[in-house]
This record gives structure tokens, C-alpha cells and sequence, in this order.
């Protein structure tokens, strides 16, 4: 397994579609935590705290498998997010 990053950034519209995907979206990754292949996720905010994105470490065995996460998450596929980007990743820190 490889290591990704999939950061999504919300459209004009991302705020008012978070509440009515927020549960799809939450059980999109719930799957991928629950296979061991989550390490980090969480929503982007912006200065004032407000949700405007998100980001996503996760374990993937190659990069069009990682694509594939992004573009079946909810937030993705209901147009939350503008923008989607995927990384892959080297984990350098924390060390031990």
C-alpha cells in the first residue's frame, strides 16, 4: 500500500450541499477507516471556522485507486467539492 493525500475544496455552493451529503460522505470514509486505511481525515476551515473542504491521508495500492476514492466520495460526486486533488505521499514525520 501506498500512501495519498485527496484534498477536495468546496464550490459556491459546498456549504448548504455539506448538510444534505455530510452522512454519504462520512460513511464513504467510515469504509476506508474501517479497513485500516485511514490516517488522517478531516474538514479544511477558514478563518472563520467555517467548513471549506476537505483533506484525507489514506492507504491505497496504487494511484488510480486513490483517484478512485476521490471521485466516489459523495462530496465529490454531489458537487460539494469544486476541485479535487490527488497526491500521493511519503510519510518523512513524525520519526520512530
Amino acid at each position: 500500500m501506498s500512501l495519498f493525500i485527496y484534498i477536495g475544496k468546496d464550490g459556491p455552493q459546498g456549504s448548504e450541499l455539506r448538510k444534505t451529503v455530510r452522512e454519504r460522505h462520512i460513511g464513504h470514509i467510515e469504509k476506508l477507516d474501517a479497513a485500516g486505511r485511514i490516517v488522517f481525515a478531516g474538514p479544511l476551515r477558514d478563518r472563520d471556522e467555517e467548513p471549506c473542504g476537505s483533506v484525507i491521508v489514506f492507504e491505497a495500492d496504487d494511484f488510480a485507486s486513490a483517484e478512485a476514492v476521490a471521485q466516489s466520495d459523495p462530496y465529490t460526486a454531489e458537487g460539494v467539492f469544486a476541485s479535487v486533488a490527488v497526491h500521493g505521499s511519503l510519510a518523512v514525520f513524525p520519526k520512530g
